[in-house]
């Protein structure tokens, strides 16, 4: 027995059904007409469509020779957890991410090493230049703030991150249309014409960051992007001496769905730019799939004061705390500005 092939409206998901008078296939719902070749066309196109395919199968960082960290001690914060690592040459210290006390608790054990560090290369004196040139003007800033004693607390700290390689194979369909209109003396038309529109190719990732510090925040960290990695080396444990170091607490695994959520995104939006001359485009359905993927473990410079700052290229982010009398004073006087150009437009409008 022969079964017939049913298809749906592309444009309205309506049953379609031939009809005879314009030898086309027309949607019962919204009188749209499509070739018969057309309408096979996508209809296999539907079929080799494919999901996503995320997966990562490659470990990143390896491990410590004998004697390597023989000289890298670990400093547990007793407030939020973090665990520091530093120099032999290091003494007691605060955290850099709560400001508490942490005290020595023994010798790097139970981690990866870094496959990459991106040395320093901006000190601390420039680190303080860029914060004073940050808050430079901002007349709702505490006093306490901007107290010199309280600005050299800006600690330099290496921040884990994990870098993720990979290729991504991806389809992605859309939806689009293009409508024109025109009119003659008796009435004003608008004809709107839908199509398909398919994009493949694949597009090749490298270094694509993500931290792995629970205490660090990603948006912070990738606001101060990008790092240039042509100044990364092979890392040695010389690059920690006078800075500290945080001891990663979110591993590859765990940061893969971030990785997967920025290839997601930079996929979509390149795809998405080489669609023009249409009204109106919308993603229907997208399939990625990653190959030759791989990860690796480095170490980025920051400068941080509840605030996280490039420590490599200057870029500067955070939120400044608020005066809030300052903030009030601030408040009452542009309400009092209002409130008299109020009257002042109120009496103009009387007098005319």
């Amino acid at each position: 027995m022969s079964t017939v092939q049913q298809y749906k409206c592309p444009c309205c998901d309506g049953a379609i059904e031939f009809d005879s008078g314009v030898q086309k296939m027309k949607c019962l719902y919204c009188d749209t007409e499509f070739d018969v070749e057309t309408l096979r066309a996508y209809d296999d196109e539907l079929k080799n469509e494919q999901s996503d395919d995320l997966s990562w199968d490659s470990a990143a960082g390896g491990e410590w020779q004998e004697g390597e960290a023989d000289g890298l001690h670990v400093y547990v914060c007793n407030s939020c957890g973090g665990e520091i690592v530093c120099d032999e040459t290091t003494a007691a210290t605060s955290c850099p991410y709560c400001d508490n006390p942490v005290v020595l608790t023994g010798q790097l054990s139970g981690a990866l090493k870094p496959d990459y560090v991106i040395p320093f290369k901006l000190d601390k004196k420039a680190a303080v230049a860029a914060l004073k040139k940050h808050y430079s003007g901002k007349r709702l800033l505490p006093k306490v703030f901007a107290d010199q004693n309280h600005i050299e607390e800006v600690k330099g700290i290496y921040v884990p991150v994990w870098l993720f390689d990979t290729d991504a194979d991806a389809n992605i369909r859309y939806k689009a249309s293009r409508t024109r209109s025109w009119a003659d003396s008796n009435y004003y038309y608008t004809e709107t014409s839908f199509y398909s529109v398919s994009r493949a190719g694949t597009l090749g990732f490298e270094r694509v960051p993500v931290d792995g510090s629970s205490k660090m925040n990603d948006t912070l960290m990738e606001s101060i992007e990008p790092y240039d990695f042509s100044e990364a080396v092979d890392f040695q444990t010389a690059y920690l001496s006078g800075y500290l170091a945080d001891k990663y607490d979110v591993d590859a695994a765990q940061s893969v769905s971030r990785a997967n959520e920025r290839i997601k995104t930079s996929t979509a939006e390149a795809f998405a730019s080489t669609v023009h001359g249409y009204t109106s485009v919308h993603p229907v359905s997208t399939g990625i799939r990653l190959k030759n993927s791989a990860a690796k473990y480095a170490l980025y410079p920051v400068w941080i004061l509840n605030t996280a700052w490039n420590g490599q290229t200057g870029k500067f982010v955070g939120d400044l705390p608020l005066d809030k009398s300052a903030y009030k004073k601030w408040l009452f006087g542009i309400a009092g500005a209002v409130s008299a150009a109020v009257f002042a437009l109120s009496f103009l409008i009387w007098l005319l």
